[in-house]
């Protein structure tokens, strides 16, 4: 009996013996180190000619190393990128010519790693321009609603013309602004209307397209006659919140009556409104204002505003050191046309009887 119940704890004993080796953890791997790791940077159209490649900013990275089956790359502070051969292509996007860095990263089966880094010097040309935004004014009657909309009245009666002295009351009646043969035509009139003499209209994308940055051109042909005051321009979107002029003001044409030949730009800022020390206006002669069209421009890039006349540019503003308060120009701006009539430091002919603003196109790029 005693050997039949030694003979079963010994059963027992080796069938748990047997059991216990198979939960056994392995011992751990060998650690696998990646070594000779190498990196390689091709830039795109790089020749004696583009040093710093073709523009397109496309660069290869190529990289090698024993004992790597994943390699990373990292570019400038974006997230690591991996993959298993080594080979990324990237394209950077920041106009000129900058400097980036760029790491790569090579994994072993065990999972250590090595890296190493390199600094790449590429050449990003400036990006064609695309048509973002336009009105050529195809159908007749009234201007497109889902692009336009008014300043009807323009703070009347407790501050027509926000304080210039304007003496227009604006409307959107046909009288004042329609369009017609593929024109946009704003006139102002000498009428008694609402208590004004004068009538005239205030159209504006505020609420309709607003952007920030970007070429405008509008081809237009001017009024004429002293004491109209046409103006193709722009303000900041953010005029309800922070007012005037920390919104920005932004002028591509100006034009007085009364000085008929001298076609403006200017700019509005906290700093400095219209030509001030350090600030000249942007001034020049267009002979033929109202009887030909011209194409009124505005460059906007983060760095300065161009204005410009037929494609030449004729004045810019552009601030050494910019802050807020010479530079409110880092948010949306929407556009402006319309006829003052009247101001603080000038008169209207007592003949005029009306005249109009002739707009062709209007065309935003970015």
């Amino acid at each position: 009996m005693l050997n039949k119940v030694l003979h079963v704890i010994l059963l027992f004993f080796v069938s748990c013996s047997g059991n216990s080796d198979s939960m056994i953890s392995p011992e751990t791997e060998e650690a696998i180190i990646p070594s000779n790791l190498s990196l390689t940077i091709g830039v795109l159209g790089l020749d004696s000619e583009n040093p710093n490649g073709d523009g397109s900013g496309t660069i290869t990275c190529k990289a090698t190393a024993v004992n790597a089956v994943t390699y990373g790359f990292k570019i400038e502070n974006e997230a690591e990128v991996k993959n298993t051969n080594g080979v990324l292509d990237h394209t950077f996007s920041r106009e000129g010519t900058n400097n980036y860095l760029v790491t790569v990263f090579a994994y072993s089966s065990t999972g250590h790693t090595i890296s190493l880094f390199k600094t790449i010097t590429v050449y990003v040309g400036e990006k064609p321009l695309q048509l973002v935004w336009s009105d050529e004014f195809d159908i007749d009657g009234e201007p497109d609603d889902s692009k336009w909309g008014y300043d009807l009245g323009n703070g009347c009666p407790d501050l027509c013309g926000w304080g210039n002295g304007e003496k227009q009351y604006y409307t959107n009646r046909p009288e004042n602004v329609k369009v017609e043969d593929g024109i946009l035509k704003i006139t102002a009139k000498k009428v008694a209307y609402q208590g004004f003499d004068y009538t005239s209209a205030r159209l504006l994308t505020k609420d309709k397209y607003e952007f920030t940055y970007g070429k405008v051109e509008v081809k237009a042909k001017l009024p004429s006659g002293s004491g109209t005051w046409p103006a193709i321009w722009m303000l900041g979107a953010n005029i309800d919140t922070v007012g005037w002029p920390a919104c920005g003001e932004i002028d591509i044409m100006e034009h007085w009556g009364h000085n008929p030949k001298i076609v403006s730009s200017a700019t509005h800022t906290p700093a400095c409104s219209g030509g001030c020390a350090g600030t000249k206006v942007g001034e020049t002669t267009v002979n033929d204002f109202s009887n030909e069209f011209h194409v009124y421009g505005l460059e906007w890039t983060e760095d300065a505003l161009h204005f410009s006349l037929d494609g030449t540019i004729l004045y810019t503003y552009k601030p050494d050191v910019k802050d807020s308060n010479n530079w409110p120009y880092t948010k949306p701006q929407f556009l402006i046309l319309n006829i003052a009539m009247g101001g603080n430091w000038f008169t209207i002919d007592e003949n005029f009887t009306e005249s109009t603003m002739e707009i062709d196109y209007i065309k935003i790029y970015q």
